[in-house]
């Protein structure tokens, strides 16, 4: 008996499965196309320039990162490093963030197993760009879980070219934001993904997640302030769930956790004041919990009753907390905050107080053309992203608000920071995007089908009314997701909004259709915002790759400028530091100031009194003061420190504008700090700070001086100085106690040697022969004329 024939013909595949399915192997394919575009961006270091590191702190972290290799952990651990601070030195494994370093050495390893012969140099440089490539696809899952794919994918492709990260991650960029920033972005992503799902297992990955931030960055801190927070609003605002319980609870006990693992954070996981509202938010997410569980419990009379022992045992337990932490923090000259968190929530605090962070440029606040240089349009797209967040509102939307409103603060207060608005900043305008180009590619699709059928719009179910009906929402995606997060809201209502409900039934039957008409727009003025918001996009990568390629990839130890005459290059750090590795003996010591620490540490491997740790204000402050008193004074200072070299940098003669004149001052104001005998006053002439012959005696006689200037008329026969703009004040003069052993060819760098002490005694013994001299021969005559002697 044959077999019916439709048994006989296979079943066809659901066009819904097929449309999916292409649609997860595009986005996989576009992910792909992201990832890859994050990362080429930032080779125009190594295609303009070479393969080399960049900056002053890549170049510590690319010397641990050496040792690591060589030596392995356990070593790294208990590495004292006797080349830094001299003569306290320093312990390695206990004062640094380790993620980027295990991270890089992890990487090494591998690599080298697959026998793949990369230096860690290479594996150093190529670093950054990589980990902006893992970011980028972290950024795309963050946002995919606020406000769906399509927003996801804007979000990320942003993301990878947005300047103000790629000044931190371009490649030779080895510093701890190279991993950071990923850290970051997965850290909220794991948040928000165990916010909406509440499954521990996510929850457990969270606090992975920011175990590995606390080690990469200490910016961390900014994570454990910024969720809290969250948790309070969604508390206050009555988004209390069991889902938020699971999100929050275990990130606080397995974070801290894990975070005191870390020796750099150690106690201070506990002790500090950055980490209190962590544990204050628990301590009411707790009672919150309790109540809400004892409401299923009771009858409203007793839970009336309970409400009120809950309200009064959690107020008195708050209130016991609150005394422990005071007592805990109140011996502390700063409360238990660090210098830098004080620096973030008062502005002028640093000036005022700790002038070693007030004298890092990064730390100083940015200007209004910093944030159109570092995030350009995005700037006008982040309102809209924020109106669209609230359409509607949920756990994951108002998360993101409240990241971008912190992140516009704190960036606000330093420069530094615009690293951290940069995620937000990529997020809220993927959003912003996602949402104009569904409400516009809706608009011409409903006036296309309406333009062509002469009638009534049919939508895919065949109804009149379905087209219309597709542009309700066209301000979010169509996803599951969204509809659950719409509906949560609906089942929290109040009966007496029930009532409202019914009781306005008229009403809200008409508004949804003034809603409808509102949201599809005529078919012009579609086709022309497309093409506007096509042209703004364009304007934003030409200005990305412009900052790619020019701004952000020059490295700082070897520099270019174009003139008539074609491209120069100076390259007097290498210079310096190549002179110093090969002329002097390997445990001369050199003094700089702390700008240059690690970099004579790492390329020239000489040991240096102060580098880029800033950890002893003291020290620094002697260093100072040694390059603001007089000569004399100075080669006592660094003759205690057993000072062999002094370096210095000069850009009086090509116009570098970032040389130690230029930073004098603030060598003043540490050394002052310490040192009262310094004053600042004492360098200024009627409160401007002069180099000309309007200098004031004590700024023509300090060290910094003479040892910038020394030969320097030689140069032109004036000693005009290009970066100050005039003559210096005082041309001839000789050096005493210091002679030059070595200035690089365009003169940014100048090592001179102290002197040594037996020139000077010699000259002593000679006075006092000379004194002994004439007393004998005075005895002699005294004995002549004394015949009784």
């Amino acid at each position: 008996m044959a077999e019916p024939v439709a048994n006989a013909a296979a079943p066809a595949p659901a066009p819904g499965r097929l449309r999916n399915a292409f649609g997860g192997v595009l986005c996989a394919f576009t992910l792909i196309l992201i990832g890859v575009l994050a990362f080429s961006i930032r080779l125009f270091s190594v295609i303009k320039y070479e393969s080399v590191i960049h900056e002053f702190d890549p170049y510590f972290n690319f010397r641990v990162t050496q040792f690591l290799s060589k030596n392995g952990i356990y070593e790294f651990w208990n590495w004292f490093d006797d080349r830094t601070w001299y003569p306290l030195g320093r312990v390695i494994g206990g004062t640094v963030y380790p993620g980027l370093t295990l991270t890089a050495g992890s990487i090494w390893w591998f690599v080298n197993a697959l026998n793949i012969p990369l230096s860690v140099e290479t594996v150093c440089v190529f670093t950054a760009p990589i980990f902006s490539a893992i970011a980028s696809w972290a950024t795309y899952l963050l946002t995919k879980e606020a406000k769906g794919t399509g927003a996801g994918l804007m979000a990320a492709a942003i993301l990878a070219m947005v300047p103000s990260y790629i000044s931190r991650s371009v490649a030779g960029s080895y510093d701890n934001e190279a991993v950071a920033i990923f850290a970051l972005v997965f850290t909220f992503y794991l948040y928000v993904k165990t916010l909406n799902t509440g499954s521990l297992f996510y929850a457990t990955l969270n606090a992975l997640s920011y175990f590995y931030m606390v080690c990469s960055w200490g910016g961390y801190t900014f994570i454990i302030n910024l969720i809290p927070m969250h948790v309070l609003l969604c508390i206050v605002t009555g988004r209390y769930s069991s889902r938020l319980y699971i999100a929050y609870a275990p990130l606080v006990i397995l974070g801290t956790l894990l975070a005191a693992l870390v020796p750099v954070v150690g106690f201070n996981a506990v002790l500090t004041s950055e980490h209190f509202a962590s544990f204050l938010v628990f301590i009411i997410l707790h009672v919150v919990a309790f109540v809400y569980y004892i409401k299923g419990l009771l009858t409203p009379r007793l839970f009336k009753m309970a409400m009120t022992l809950v309200i009064t045992v959690g107020l008195a337990v708050c209130f016991a907390v609150v005394a422990i932490l005071v007592a805990l923090v109140a011996s502390s000259p700063t409360k238990g905050w660090s210098g830098r968190s004080l620096s973030l929530l008062d502005p002028t605090y640093a000036s005022k107080y700790i002038p070693i962070i007030a004298s890092v440029s990064e730390h100083q606040p940015p200007t209004w053309p910093s944030y159109f240089m570092d995030i350009n349009v995005l700037a006008f797209l982040v309102p809209a992203g924020i109106i669209s967040c609230f359409l509607p509102l949920s756990d994951a939307s108002s998360f993101m608000v409240l990241y971008l409103v912190t992140a516009v603060y704190f960036s606000g207060v330093m420069v530094r920071l615009m690293l951290v608005l940069a995620p937000a900043a990529c997020i809220l305008s993927g959003i912003a995007l996602s949402s104009a180009f569904d409400v516009l590619t809706r608009s011409m699709k409903f006036q296309l089908s309406k333009l062509f059928d002469d009638g009534p719009a049919i939508s895919g179910n065949g109804s009149p009314n379905g087209s219309s009906a597709s542009t309700v929402n066209t301000s979010s995606s169509k996803n599951e997701k969204t509809e659950k997060s719409e509906a949560a809201p609906k089942e929290k209502q109040s009966k007496k909004n029930r009532r409202k409900d019914k009781e306005v039934t008229e009403s809200v039957s008409v508004k949804p259709k003034k809603e409808k008409r509102l949201s599809v727009l005529p078919l012009e003025a579609s086709i022309v915002s497309t093409l506007l918001l096509i042209a703004l996009g364009g304007f934003y990568v030409v200005h990305c790759v412009w900052a790619a390629a020019e701004a952000y990839s020059a490295p700082s130890i070897v520099l270019t400028s174009r003139s008539r005459e074609g491209l120069h290059v100076f390259d007097d750090f290498r210079e310096a530091y190549a002179w110093l590795s090969h002329n002097t003996d390997v445990d001369d010591k050199v003094a700089s100031w702390w700008d240059y620490g690690y970099q004579t540490t790492a390329m020239a491997n000489r040991t240096v009194i102060v580098d880029n740790n800033t950890w002893n204000n003291t020290h620094i402050a002697t260093v100072g003061t040694a390059m603001s008193s007089p000569e004399k004074a100075a080669w006592e200072i660094f003759d205690s420190l057993d000072v062999k070299y002094v370096l210095v940098v000069f850009g009086g003669l090509v116009g570098y504008p970032s040389d130690d004149i230029n930073k004098f001052l603030w060598m003043v104001r540490i050394g002052g700090g310490e040192f009262p005998h310094i004053k600042e006053p004492d360098y200024l002439r009627d409160g401007q700070y002069r180099v000309d012959a309007q200098a004031t005696p004590t700024m023509l006689n300090c060290l910094m001086y003479k040892l910038c200037y020394y030969r320097f008329v030689e140069t032109d026969g004036k000693g005009f100085d290009r970066v100050r703009g005039y003559e210096i004040g005082k041309k001839h003069f000789k050096l005493t106690h210091f002679e030059e052993v070595f200035t690089t060819h365009h003169w940014m760098v100048r090592i001179y040697k102290l002197k040594p002490q037996k020139n000077r005694i010699r000259g002593k013994l000679k006075k006092l022969k000379s004194q002994s001299s004439k007393t004998s021969s005075t005895l002699a005559a005294g004995r002549k004329k004394n015949p009784w002697q």
